[in-house]
């Protein structure tokens, strides 16, 4: 009987740890000039069954449009994008409670930050309209120094009408070595390299290459492989995606490959790409009159295969993202106000609609992160 009552406290302990990794934080950016939504919200989800349970309501946020999460998990930073009164807000992060509360808020040096990424030193945002870079380091509390550096693009590409007429940067993203930042270039149809010097204290970035896109496509968001050996970029204007090898800090193109059908005639607008946890199969939303998730297997090579295509359920996939376990695919329909809560085949990287919803005006950014 005494070694039965001594078994308890471990028995308890292991209790907790499968409850604490059951559960994950799902944060949520959005637009709030929707009139629908009060600013990021925070969610308990569910790993196992995908079940999602509001925790906190961040309020008084102004279009937090982009967020991402600090590697130590304690801050969380936003983009404010509302024109050229566009800022950077900066967040302690409660991660048992789902809470965030402003730490500071810095000018966006450029309109409309539309992504914004995070390590331990450096804070660095994409202004879309204002075709620039900004720079920011990370006081001990996560809250944001003044820009420590602002890179303004300047060019152009073929299509006017397609918001080619300037530069307008559209993601910033470390590389897996942490050595370069790649910056997509949707206005110029340019991606950017940059040498990353983490301890800098003006040139945190400096140029190492330009890759030339296609002119005409919009390059928009990139994602690597979880090996690091392969990049994948999508583009805007008609939905191809760029598979690359990557080796310190050059991509070397190795194909190109469509999103929609033959027979698709409508507006192509893609938008998110991301790779599964395990590195088989990618994943690309379309927009426009497509409202789709493209799937695709990953070979040794790096190449895609096409396997299926479903429905976002929704319209405006702006923003989706795939729970850590690999289990399931959320994804943020901005226009019809929900996130639609896909499982996913692991072995075949088919996505079913799981039937579960989450209602939130104008969802746009989605991020998941540890609970405790």
């Amino acid at each position: 009987m005494k070694k039965f009552f001594s078994m308890i406290p471990v028995l308890l302990c292991c209790f907790n740890v499968q409850a604490q990794n059951t559960n994950l934080n799902l944060l949520i950016g959005t637009y709030t000039n929707s009139g629908k939504s009060e600013g990021i919200y925070t969610y308990n989800f569910n790993v196992i069954n995908g079940e999602t349970e509001l925790k906190s309501v961040t309020k008084n946020v102004d279009n937090p449009s982009f967020l991402a999460l600090s590697p130590d998990l304690k801050s969380v930073y936003s983009v404010n994008e509302s024109g050229s009164k566009s800022t950077v807000s900066a967040f302690a992060f409660n991660a048992n409670e789902g809470s965030l509360q402003l730490l500071n808020k810095q000018n966006s040096q450029g309109a409309d930050p539309c992504y914004i990424t995070a390590d331990n030193k450096n804070v660095i945002v994409a202004n879309y309209s204002g075709g620039s870079i900004a720079v920011y380091g990370r006081n001990e509390n996560g809250s944001l120094t003044e820009a420590k550096q602002v890179i303004q693009h300047a060019g152009k590409s073929i299509d006017p009408n397609k918001r080619q007429e300037s530069a307008h940067v559209h993601m910033v993203q470390f590389t897996p070595d942490k050595k370069y930042l790649i910056c997509n270039d949707l206005g110029e149809d340019l991606v950017y390299i940059y040498n990353y010097n983490p301890l800098a204290k003006t040139a945190v970035l400096t140029l190492k290459t330009v890759y030339k896109t296609h002119a005409g496509t919009g390059p928009r968001h990139l994602a690597f492989s979880p090996n690091g050996k392969f990049a994948y970029l999508t583009h805007e204007f008609n939905g191809s995606i760029t598979a690359f090898i990557y080796t310190k800090g050059n991509l070397n193109r190795i194909q190109e490959i469509g999103t929609t059908a033959k027979e698709f005639k409508g507006k192509i607008d893609a938008a998110d790409i991301h790779v599964s946890p395990d590195g088989k199969f990618l994943y690309q939303s379309n927009r426009g009159d497509a409202n789709t998730i493209s799937v695709f297997s990953i070979f040794p090579t790096g190449k895609l295969a096409f396997v299926s295509r479903v429905s976002t359920l929704g319209k405006g996939p702006r923003n989706f993202a795939i729970d850590p376990s690999g289990k399931f695919l959320l994804v943020g329909n901005q226009y019809s106000d929900e996130v639609v809560i896909f499982e996913r085949n692991k072995f075949t990287g088919a996505l079913t609609d799981s039937g579960k919803r989450i209602s939130v005006g104008a969802p746009v950014s989605l991020i998941f992160a540890k609970a405790n």
